[in-house]
């Protein structure tokens, strides 16, 4: 198996989500020595510009037309960016809450990936079809509320639903979660508390995942 670490959050070593994550891909590497595990992290790492030609190039695919070749060579970009993302049998996600919903650096990165003929279909008779099957993933989310069921917040949460969304929408339907939360509302040590919790179970996750 390929695991593919996506790294959303500029914190680095302060941040829950990575933290979590990392002990995450630290337990399956021991577990699953032969799989090989990279990492992609999307604020340090260039990613396309999706605007100009490279729009165009999405367009001209939706209306079944040829490229012309200045569209095809931005759209070589956009392509190793699939391909590296499709490379993965296994997907881990480390998502800090940014206004209640992504990191734009995350949003940025789906809106190269998620493109008609590589990630998707549609037809009038199926509609949208995923291509990206087969995969798990893991997602773990990090927020300084707490938005869960029960809160009375849950409609502020527009980060999990997304992400969630996103990846059905690939093909990825089979998504843990890991949730460290609330890490500023309840003060340092519920936050604490909360990324404890969450560690132990990334690392029995591991081992099963």
């Amino acid at each position: 198996m390929n695991l593919l670490w996506l790294k959303a959050s500029p914190r680095t070593e302060r941040s829950h989500s990575t933290a979590v994550a990392a002990a995450f891909t630290e337990a399956y590497a021991k577990a699953h020595p032969d799989d090989e595990v990279r990492e992609w992290d999307l604020f340090t790492e260039e990613l396309p510009t999706f605007d100009g030609l490279a729009l165009q190039a999405k367009y001209t695919i939706l209306h079944g037309m040829e490229h012309t070749a200045e569209e095809l060579e931005a759209w070589k970009a956009v392509e190793a960016a699939i391909e590296r993302f499709t490379w993965a049998d296994r997907i881990v996600l480390s998502v800090p809450m940014w206004n209640f919903g992504i990191p734009y650096r995350l949003k940025h990165f789906f809106d190269v990936i998620v493109q008609p003929g590589y990630t998707f279909s549609y037809t009038p008779e199926e509609g949208y079809t995923g291509l990206v099957t087969g995969r798990k993933a893991l997602a773990v989310y990090a927020s300084g509320g707490a938005y869960g069921e029960g809160t009375g917040a849950e409609a502020y949460d527009q980060q999990k639903p997304y992400v969630n969304l996103i990846l059905g929408f690939m093909g990825i339907t089979d998504v843990a979660t890991l949730a460290v939360e609330p890490t500023l509302m309840g003060g340092p040590e519920a936050a604490q508390a909360a990324r404890e919790a969450a560690l132990a179970k990334a690392r029995e996750l591991a081992e099963r995942f």
